[in-house]
């Protein structure tokens, strides 16, 4: 740790999120101790997109990150697939008024690269001191004083820091702390949309839809859902994901149960014949309810001792492949300004720093992936399934993936030190 900087910070929450923060915030010298509700490190789920913007930020936060990145991801298995994102194909023939369409190859610096979430997040672990993190320490609540947050946990336990950053997801204890209970924007919003999720060895995959289709990234689109599968595990493992639509926009119950597969073929029946090939070898799968956000009016708590960060921040839907990305660059942006705090009186103004330069883009791709999913299922004003209108609106990814980072990370500095400047005087 840096002694000049005489300040702790605790992260609650060890996700992919957390521990970039982490690592980003010992580089700059940071006293940094982790909380994390379960009893070890653990992530949930298989693969997890990380676009070029993600795969930059990783670099810029610590470039022993972006070796484990390289470590674990897989990409698309044929060499002139290398840069492709998806190709995007129709899928739905029920109604017969669309033909079986080639709709658009996308590219990207990285094409669709992803990394296991269980194997990436044990090269982020690798990079952490063992003695900050704490394990099963569910949070219950935060008091915050002038100079201090004292963290409450369900196992009775408290700790003391100088300020704290939310990492704990979706589900947040640390955004209602910040919003407000009372806020709308407290708690996440079922969408309307779910998700069937399985993993297909992909023996088997190739074996039943040949290499073409199994082995690089394909998205299948139809009235009211798609499909999508990528090779994930050095492609090993071919990665599911049919979404569907809830009409009614009520989710009652657990967010993820197992699926009903008589269900899951009937809403797809019709469909072309590589996505009722992909659903027979479903043979595990889950339902998943997809939640995100309502805009939240500020990441940072009023006396400016809490600070939120990835999904606790902005829970998205997973249409723009974004979610861990956006988590990252909030992770590069709030290390950055925190390597300018000297001691524990400046943490607010880099908190608030941090605030100004990430909400307004974090929020940005929140709706943007909804009206992605829109787009996806052929329900997107405007486009419908209207195929040059789709090519259109599914090309519109530049302010994602091309989004200047470097211009970020001066901004949110210059915001700090201007902020400690009054008429020409440094505070």
């Amino acid at each position: 740790m840096d002694p000049a900087k005489e300040y702790s910070i605790a992260i609650v929450g060890g996700g992919i999120g957390g521990l970039c923060t982490a690592i980003g915030l010992l580089k700059q010298g940071v006293d940094v101790h982790i909380y994390e509700a379960a009893p070890q490190f653990s992530e949930i789920g298989a693969g997890v997109s990380l676009g070029p913007n993600a795969a930059r930020a990783l670099k810029m936060i610590d470039q022993t990150l972006y070796a484990g990145y390289e470590k674990t991801c897989t990409n698309n298995a044929l060499p002139e697939k290398r840069h492709h994102w998806f190709t995007f194909r129709i899928g739905d023939d029920a109604s017969k008024t669309l033909p079986e369409t080639h709709l658009l190859d996308l590219h990207c610096e990285t094409g669709q690269s992803s990394v296991h979430r269980a194997r990436f997040l044990d090269e982020l672990v690798a990079l952490i001191p063992k003695d900050i993190a704490q394990f099963g320490k569910k949070l219950v609540s935060i008091d915050e004083v002038a100079d201090s947050v004292t963290l409450h946990f369900t196992d009775g336990t408290t700790a003391n820091h100088s300020a704290a950053i939310g990492c704990d997801g979706v589900k947040s204890i640390t955004r209602p702390l910040v919003l407000g209970p009372a806020s709308p924007a407290s708690t996440p919003t079922f969408t309307g949309k779910y998700a069937y999720r399985g993993l297909i060895p992909m023996s088997t995959a190739a074996s039943i839809l040949g290499d073409e289709l199994a082995r690089n990234s394909q998205q299948y689109l139809g009235h009211g859902a798609h499909i999508l599968t990528y090779p994930i595990s050095n492609g090993e493992i071919l990665n599911v994901v049919a979404f569907g639509t809830k009409d009614d926009g009520v989710w009652e119950g657990d967010w993820v149960k197992p699926m009903d597969r008589a269900s899951m073929m009937r809403e797809f029946e019709g469909w072309i014949e590589p996505v009722q090939r992909i659903l027979g070898l479903m043979e595990k799968s889950e339902i998943w309810a997809l939640f995100d956000h309502p805009p939240a009016a500020s990441y940072v708590s009023k006396s400016g001792r809490i600070c939120l960060l990835g999904d606790a921040a902005h829970a998205s839907t997973p249409h723009n492949g974004a979610g861990a990305g956006q988590a990252v660059e909030d992770a590069l942006i709030l290390s950055r300004v925190m390597g300018c705090v000297r001691d524990g009186r400046e943490i607010e103004r880099a908190f608030r720093a941090y605030d100004v330069v990430r909400r307004p883009r974090s929020q940005m791709q929140v709706e943007k992936a909804r009206w992605a999913g829109l787009v996806y299922d052929m329900q997107a004003p405007g486009v419908g399934d209207d195929l040059a209108k789709m090519r259109i609106a599914l090309a519109d990814r530049k302010w994602l993936w091309e989004h200047d980072l470097e211009r970020d990370v001066g901004e949110v500095v210059r915001l700090f030190w201007e902020g400690r400047r009054v008429n020409g005087v440094e505070r």
